[in-house]
C-alpha cells in the first residue's frame, strides 16, 4: 500500500519553514508474522519536535505522536479495527511490531483526545503539575502558555483541585476564553501587560508554584512573584527553542531562589507512566462532569503538516494542534 510521510529535508535555521520539509510517498507490504500494518487517522506536532531536528539525520521520517487504526494484523495481540496511539510519527500508514503500541478506547473519548487532554499532553500537565510541582490543594498557580495543550490543563486541575489558576497567554481572545471558558480566575496578554505587574495585581501575596512552557521575561517575573518554598516545574522554555548561535539570556533574578528557597526542577513525561491509570480516571471523569474542557486546531491531510507545526510558534494554535488523516 502507498503512504506519505513528512521527511526533514534540512535542519531548520531558526523559526522552521515549509521547503525545510519533504513529503514524499513509499509502499508498504502486508504485515510479517508478528507485525501490524497501520493507517494513520491523527497525527500531532508539538513544540518539543524542534529540539529533535537539531540532531535528526536529513532524510529521515518525523517522529511523533499519532492515533492509527490496525488495516491488517500478524500479531496476536492486535486485531483489525484496533485504535493505538503509537510514535512512529509523520505518515499515513506505519509497519509495526507491536511494541510501542497502547489501545485507546474510541468509546470513552473521541480518539483525537489521546493526543492533547487525554495523551501525552495531558499526562504532562497532570504529573508535571501534581508530582514534579508538589501541587497542594488551594495554592495559587501560574502557568506560561495557559491557552496551549499543556497549560490550559494544568490550569483547570488547579481550579478543580481548589486552588488559584493563573495563565498567559499571546491575544486578548485567548486571555477571554482562559477566563470564561477554561475558568482560570486571571489572566493576561503578555504581549501587551508587563508580565510582574500582572502576577501582582492578580496575587499581591505571591505565587506558590509557576509551571515553566516559556522561559525568559515571564521566568523572569515567576521568581521575583515567588512564595517563600516555591516550586517551578520546568516543562518547556519555548522562547530559546529557535534560538541561532548564541542562547537566549537567562532570568537576572536567579538569587531570588536562594533567599525565598525556591526549587526549579525540569522533567518529561515519560516519568509519569506510574501515574497514567489515575491520570485517564481523573481527566475522562473531569470532561464528562464538564470541569475540564479543551480546544483543538485541526489542519486537514498530511500535506499540512508542516504548516500546522510552523503554527506552533506564531501562535495559530489554540489548543492543541492535530492534523487530520483520514
Amino acid at each position: 500500500m502507498e503512504f506519505k510521510e513528512v521527511h526533514l529535508k534540512s535542519r531548520p535555521k531558526g523559526v522552521p519553514v515549509a521547503d525545510d520539509f519533504d513529503i514524499v510517498s513509499v509502499d508498504l507490504p502486508e504485515p510479517a508474522p508478528g507485525q501490524v500494518l497501520l493507517r494513520n487517522v491523527w497525527m500531532s506536532v508539538d513544540p518539543y519536535m524542534r529540539g529533535q531536528m537539531r540532531f535528526a539525520p536529513e532524510g529521515s521520517a518525523i517522529g511523533g505522536g499519532a492515533i492509527g487504526e490496525v488495516v491488517a494484523s500478524a500479531h496476536d495481540d492486535f486485531k483489525e479495527g484496533d485504535f493505538v496511539e503509537h510514535h512512529q510519527g509523520w505518515r499515513e500508514g506505519a509497519l509495526s511490531d507491536g511494541r510501542g503500541l497502547r489501545k485507546v478506547d474510541p468509546d470513552l473519548a473521541p480518539l483525537s483526545a489521546y493526543l492533547g487532554v487525554l495523551g501525552m499532553p495531558g499526562l504532562t500537565a497532570y504529573g508535571g503539575l501534581l508530582r514534579t510541582g508538589e501541587y497542594k490543594d488551594g495554592e495559587v498557580v501560574f502557568v506560561s502558555a495557559a491557552s496551549g495543550a499543556v497549560g490550559s490543563v494544568v490550569g483547570q486541575i488547579a481550579r478543580i483541585r481548589g486552588g488559584v489558576a493563573i495563565g498567559s497567554a499571546g491575544s486578548d481572545a485567548k486571555v477571554t476564553a482562559l477566563k470564561d471558558e477554561f475558568g482560570f480566575h486571571h489572566a493576561f496578554n503578555y504581549k501587551t501587560a508587563e508580565p510582574l505587574a500582572a502576577l501582582r495585581e492578580a496575587s499581591p501575596e505571591g505565587i506558590d508554584i509557576y509551571f515553566e512552557n516559556v522561559g525568559g521575561p515571564q521566568l523572569e517575573a515567576a521568581l521575583e512573584a515567588m512564595k517563600m518554598w516555591g516550586r517551578i516545574p520546568i516543562c518547556g522554555m519555548i522562547s530559546n527553542y529557535n534560538d541561532q548561535g548564541e542562547p537566549s539570556p537567562g532570568p537576572r533574578n536567579l538569587t531570588s531562589t536562594i533567599y525565598k528557597h525556591v526549587c526549579l526542577r525540569g522533567f518529561v513525561v515519560t516519568e509519569f507512566e506510574d501515574m497514567r491509570s489515575d491520570f485517564v480516571n481523573d481527566v475522562s471523569g473531569w470532561i464528562k462532569s464538564g470541569e475540564l474542557k479543551y480546544h483543538e486546531t485541526v489542519l486537514e491531510g498530511i500535506d499540512n503538516a508542516p504548516n500546522a507545526f510552523i503554527g506552533l510558534f506564531t501562535g495559530a494554535n489554540d489548543g492543541k494542534m492535530l492534523v487530520k488523516l483520514a
